[in-house]
């Protein structure tokens, strides 16, 4: 397990830089994360749900700091590409900012489906991903507030009783997740 790196508690920075992507995910430019967010502009996430051996599902609960969905239930990590980045390594290194997973042969980190932009998404195409690893893990202070481990009812039943514990994303993600195959480890 790695331990994020010292500093401010920072969230997100609006200077970082990402791909913008036309229709069919392919890169026609590059923005500032404010503006890429204040235009609604296509581009580029990762979620990953991380599963233990006895079948719970890690997810986190959001820092109050993020700009987007502070302090709800979310994805046992997600985040941006950064420019330049693909997929796979943004989900390898967002396991390890956020809850400070390393990935190896023994993560299993899979991809199972792909998710088009839409307002749900925040105007992201996002491949959501499982992985495996029981932890214990290292929570990003500025990035995460809590992570709890749930059985897959318990999330389903949640979601259903009470959406806006979630964020819009994760809640939009999850039955397209089990769909995918996802909960079944």
């Amino acid at each position: 397990m790695s331990t994020p790196e010292p500093g401010p508690l920072t969230a997100q920075r609006d200077d970082e830089i990402f791909d913008v992507v036309n229709d069919l995910d392919e890169v026609v430019a590059q923005a500032t994360r404010a503006e890429v967010h204040a235009r609604r502009l296509l581009h580029r996430a990762v979620h990953v749900l991380v599963y233990g051996a006895d079948g719970r599902v890690f997810l986190q609960q959001r820092s109050r700091l993020k700009d987007t969905s502070p302090g709800r239930w979310n994805s046992s990590c997600s985040g941006h590409l950064d420019a330049g980045e693909d997929y796979d390594a943004a989900a390898a290194r967002e396991l390890g900012e956020e809850i400070g997973l390393t990935v190896t042969a023994a993560t299993r980190l899979t991809r199972l489906l792909k998710l088009t932009p839409c307002r749900e998404t925040g105007w992201e195409f996002a491949w959501v991903y499982s992985a495996h690893g029981d932890g214990p893990f290292t929570l990003h202070p500025a990035e995460v507030e809590a992570g709890a481990w749930r059985t897959v009812d318990e999330v389903t039943r949640a979601l259903a009783e009470r959406p806006r514990d979630f964020s819009r994303a994760f809640a939009y993600l999850w039955p397209k997740f089990l769909a995918a195959g996802g909960g079944r480890f």
